[in-house]
């Protein structure tokens, strides 16, 4: 097989790795995805994903007008008047930092976001046929003139032109290429995400809210909220919101973070029970089945670290820049990675030497310096710490 006719392997079926796919099938440039779970709907999808003007900018490079239209039509968009901070407990208005410097402006002004689920949906539109599941990629071999991909049981994949490792946060691929030198924090914060019917949500009405409750002796505990216009009136409806508790305020039975359901409801409603009567019906009307804990994580504070370049091997999204949720960097961070690799392959007409160099070279200004501002805001925000103390996250 030539090598214009040999795919692009991707390791990971996440955000980063099918809009790179998207791009791929856009250019004609053929790929496969080998994503260790058996299908989309596996796990739960996560929180919706609030989008910056560069995040938008990248998705739309890739999908084109009719799509990025459909994907806009899909998108939440919210006031102009970024984050009010509200104390959890009095209902009162309070400042905050989020609130003196409102993150992400997007296009027109508007906080926009969308889910997780529809998200993927619209970027693995027309990948479909090129997904193989169940296939847990655990390391990758360099041939004569390409590289083949291990999966867990031994078997290899056929070989590619290139390898994309997209597998998230416990990486394989990331660790081979870099000899250990990307590594993911454990900050020792934690999160629950929730889901409750639009109608609870009318005691705050449209707006972008950070609900703080600073009177926990352990530590502080923040609930952010996105509710779009009109969307407090169908029942049928879900919003999502998103907890963070600072070190040790959360803790899931166990330390078990793959737990979902009443368990993490109960602790969510437990965590709120003093809080103010507006904001009790996102919790106490709580579909608990939905609800699910997090670790929050992060990559080295300052920034992508330098390995010597493997020009068939590279990485995006979170296996190479894992963030705080702090600033909503990270997966506008990664469609950029996806934007720029696949306008890269692009322009070279399919692998070429040089192509992983370049990308990695203009990656890692941007994703360093979202990692860093993303970790400074955990820091004020989330109590976190990262130091020579603090344990990594094993791939």
């Amino acid at each position: 097989m030539s090598a214009t006719n040999k795919p692009v392997l991707i390791a990971g079926g996440g955000l980063a790795s099918l809009l790179l796919a998207q791009s791929l099938r856009r250019s004609g440039i053929p790929f496969k995805i080998f994503e260790r779970d058996a299908s989309f709907v596996f796990r739960a999808q996560g929180y919706r994903l609030r989008l910056s003007s560069e995040g938008l900018d990248a998705i739309e490079s890739v999908l084109g007008a009719e799509a990025f239209q459909l994907f806009w039509d899909h998108c939440g968009k919210t006031g102009g008047v970024g984050f009010v901070t509200l104390n959890a407990v009095t209902g009162e208005r309070a400042e905050s930092e989020a609130t003196v410097h409102p993150p992400l402006a997007s296009r027109g002004g508007r906080v926009v976001g969308i889910s997780r689920g529809d998200m993927r949906k619209i970027f693995a539109d027309g990948c479909e046929d090129s997904i193989e599941w169940s296939k847990e990629v655990t390391g990758y071999e360099l041939t004569g003139d390409g590289v083949r991909v291990i999966f867990a049981d031994g078997t290899k994949s056929v070989e590619g032109s290139l390898l994309v490792g997209g597998e998230g946060i416990r990486s394989r691929v990331a660790q081979q290429l870099s000899g250990g030198k990307l590594k993911v924090y454990d900050t020792g914060a934690r999160g629950i995400h929730g889901q409750a019917p639009s109608t609870a949500f009318k005691g705050l009405g449209e707006g972008v809210f950070i609900l703080r409750d600073d009177t926990r002796p352990n530590g502080a505990v923040s609930v952010v909220t996105n509710v779009r216009p009109n969307g407090m009136d169908d029942p049928d409806a879900q919003l999502g919101w998103t907890m963070v508790g600072q070190p040790g305020v959360i803790r899931p039975p166990n330390e078990d973070y793959t737990v979902v359901g009443k368990q993490a409801a109960d602790i969510a409603k437990s965590l709120t029970q003093n809080w103010h009567p507006r904001f009790k019906p996102l919790f106490d009307h709580m579909n608990e089945s939905e609800a699910a804990f997090w670790k929050i994580t992060c990559s080295t504070p300052s920034g992508v670290p330098q390995w010597p370049n493997e020009p068939r091997v590279t990485v995006i999204g979170d296996a190479v820049h894992s963030m705080t949720p702090a600033g909503g960097l990270g997966a506008n961070t990664a469609v950029r990675d996806s934007a720029l690799l696949g306008r890269l392959l692009r322009e070279a007409g399919g692998y070429k030497p040089g192509v992983t160099a370049a990308y990695e070279k203009e990656m890692r200004v941007y994703a360093s310096a979202a990692v860093h501002q993303s970790y400074s805001t955990a820091v004020r925000q989330f109590g976190v710490k990262i130091d020579a103390d603090t344990c990594t996250v094993e791939a």
